[in-house]
């Protein structure tokens, strides 16, 4: 490597150095000054949580954290993804805006969680709701709205990096390095790919940015983020949204190369997993890839068990404590994948599996 090479190659470092750390301390500032306004927004040191596996290992959670940046950095360096460009002066008005959402809403999260009442949304719901299934109605982690309401759908992206501390879009980009190592190689017109609860279209417009031409889709339960989705997605008119259930896509058998999964499955019923994977394998092509991105579970990084552990009491998360010790690799087996690599990223765990040919 010439000079020339090794001096871009530290700019290009600092450069991200820079804004990631600035794009960090900003999320942490709202998520302190969430916390100075409530009694247990996110303390995993509240009197009242007594974890089984012991105290949070707050050193172990920091090499986490630093490893995540320096994997999602390589991962740039090695032709993967480029570098993100999620700080810039163009996007402080919106920047503000959310903050400013996310900070009134705080009072709202705080009154539900205190009350346990994470099933608001169900006295809320309009005429035809019985449409989604039980499970799906609730005010999941307290917000506001549950998945239906349009707020919600436009304030979620910074409750994640706030609750994340800005780490949420680098650990998706952890599995947008193995749809990258999918791809190497292949002419992306050819490609199909599904976004499986989508959300507000956030991860699926990253992966339109790397490869524009790719055949993607989309699918999410919730009308108000699937709307929000198609607005983001704009762009590119030939990515479709779908409006309906993971247990039951409106897709052909073997029509999608890609599929991937992000934050999904610790939020399902644990009878509704095995469905929802037996869906995925349905829709795989013969030789497709499952990339499953969620939380890590138990004795993945043993010094965050008492972490995990911290989530469903201090946010209404009904199904997490099942998924922590699910059996995953059981569960995709018994559906017929062949499973291929592991990554951990901070607090996210990702896994591919292949539809054997």
């Amino acid at each position: 490597m010439g000079l020339f090479d090794r001096a871009t190659l530290a700019a290009g470092r600092a450069r991200y150095a820079a804004a990631q750390g600035l794009r960090s301390a900003w999320y942490g500032a709202q998520m302190r000054a969430a916390k100075s306004r409530t009694t247990g927004f996110y303390r995993p040191d509240d009197p009242d949580f007594t974890p089984e596996s012991g105290r949070p290992d707050m050193a172990a959670l920091r090499k986490a954290y630093f490893n995540l940046f320096v994997q999602d950095r390589r991962n740039v360096e090695q032709g993967l993804y480029p570098a993100p460009r999620d700080v810039t002066l163009a996007n402080l008005p919106n920047a503000l805006k959310s903050a400013r959402a996310f900070q009134a809403d705080v009072a709202e999260v705080e009154r539900r969680r205190q009350d346990r009442n994470g099933t608001e949304i169900q006295d809320e719901l309009p005429e035809g709701s019985n449409r989604y299934p039980e499970y799906y109605r609730q005010n999941f982690h307290y917000q506001s709205g549950g998945w239906f309401s349009d707020e919600s759908a436009e304030l979620y992206d910074t409750q994640v990096e706030a609750l994340f501390t800005g780490t949420a879009d680098a650990m998706r980009r952890a599995a947008l390095a193995e749809i990258a190592r999918e791809m190497r190689g292949r002419d992306q017109r050819g490609v199909s790919l599904l976004d499986v609860a989508c959300g507000n279209g956030r991860f699926l417009k990253t992966v339109m940015n790397v490869w524009p031409r790719l055949r993607a889709a989309g699918l999410d339960l919730s009308p108000n983020y699937t709307e929000a989705a198609r607005k983001r997605l704009a762009h590119w008119p030939h990515v479709e949204v779908f409006h309906d259930a993971a247990e039951a896509m409106p897709l052909p058998d073997a029509s999608q190369d890609i599929v991937v999964s992000i934050f999904l499955f610790h939020e399902l019923p644990p009878e509704v997993r095995g469905p929802v994977l037996a869906e995925i394998f349905r829709v795989l092509k013969p030789g497709g890839l499952f990339v499953l991105a969620d939380s890590l579970q138990f004795d993945d990084n043993k010094g965050l068990d008492g972490i995990l552990e911290y989530f469903p009491h201090g946010f209404h998360e009904p199904y997490y404590k099942s998924y922590l010790s699910w059996g995953l690799t059981g569960a995709c087996t018994a559906q017929g994948f062949a499973r291929e690599r592991e990554t951990l990223a901070f607090l996210t765990k990702i896994t591919t599996w292949r539809r054997p040919l």
